[in-house]
C-alpha cells in the first residue's frame, strides 16, 4: 500500500488566497492521478490541502469541476512547448511527453474519467474546456504560430487543423478505439500532420 500524504497543517494567520488555490489544486492533482475521479471529493482535497470545504466550495461548482482545473495545474509542468526554433523536434518531444504521461505515468484513467464526466455534468464539461482543453489547445497554437512567422510552415495552414490531427489522434486512440499506443507513434504522426500523405509527383 503506498504511503498516504500528510495533511497540510495551517499555522497562525490566513493565508493568501493564491497560495491557498494552489495548494487545493495541488492536493487534488494527487489524489486524481492517484486514486482517479470519484476519489476527490471536498472534504478529502480540504484535508489534504489543510484548507476549509467551504472555501472549495466557494471556488469550484462540483468536484468535478475541481478534478478538471487541478488536471491542467498537474500536467502543465510536465507537458512544456519547447521552442529550440525546430518545429518537427519540438512537437515530437512535446507529443512524447503527453503520450508517456498517459500511457506510462497513470494519466491516462483520469484522462478517461474526466472526458466521460464532462459528457453527463455541465460543470466539468466547462472546466475542462475552459481550464484544460482551451489553454492547452491556445499554447498548441502559439508554438505553430511561431513557427509560421519563421516559415516553417504555410502562410496559408490551419493551425487549428493541425492541433486536432496531432493531439486528436492521441485522444482518438485512447478514447474511442481503446487501443495501446506508445512514443514510437509520434514521429509518423508528426511527419503525417507537417507533410502529408499526397503523392510527390517529382
Amino acid at each position: 500500500m503506498s504511503e498516504q500524504p500528510t495533511p497540510v497543517r495551517r499555522g497562525r494567520g490566513r493565508r493568501p488566497a493564491a497560495e491557498v488555490r494552489a495548494g487545493v489544486l495541488a492536493a487534488a492533482g494527487r489524489i486524481l492521478l492517484r486514486d482517479g475521479l470519484s476519489a476527490v471529493t471536498f472534504e478529502r482535497v480540504a484535508k489534504e490541502a489543510g484548507s476549509s470545504k467551504m472555501t472549495l466550495y466557494k471556488w469550484w461548482p462540483s468536484p468535478g469541476a475541481l478534478a478538471a482545473e487541478a488536471y491542467f495545474a498537474q500536467s502543465e509542468p510536465v507537458l512544456a512547448f519547447p521552442n529550440t526554433g525546430d518545429l518537427r523536434a519540438d512537437l515530437i518531444t512535446q507529443l512524447t511527453a503527453f503520450v508517456r504521461w498517459l500511457a506510462r505515468e497513470g494519466a491516462a484513467q483520469p484522462v478517461s474519467e474526466l472526458v466521460g464526466a464532462a459528457q453527463m455534468d455541465p460543470t466539468v464539461a466547462e472546466a475542462w474546456a475552459e481550464r484544460y482543453a482551451r489553454p492547452r489547445r491556445e499554447l498548441a497554437r502559439i508554438r505553430l504560430r511561431a513557427a509560421q512567422e519563421q516559415g516553417q510552415l504555410r502562410e496559408d495552414a490551419d493551425l487549428d487543423v493541425i492541433v486536432d490531427q496531432l493531439w486528436g489522434a492521441c485522444y482518438h486512440r485512447l478514447l474511442v478505439l481503446k487501443v495501446p499506443f506508445d512514443e514510437s507513434l509520434i514521429p509518423r504522426l508528426v511527419d503525417q500532420a507537417l507533410y502529408g500523405a499526397a503523392r510527390v509527383d517529382r
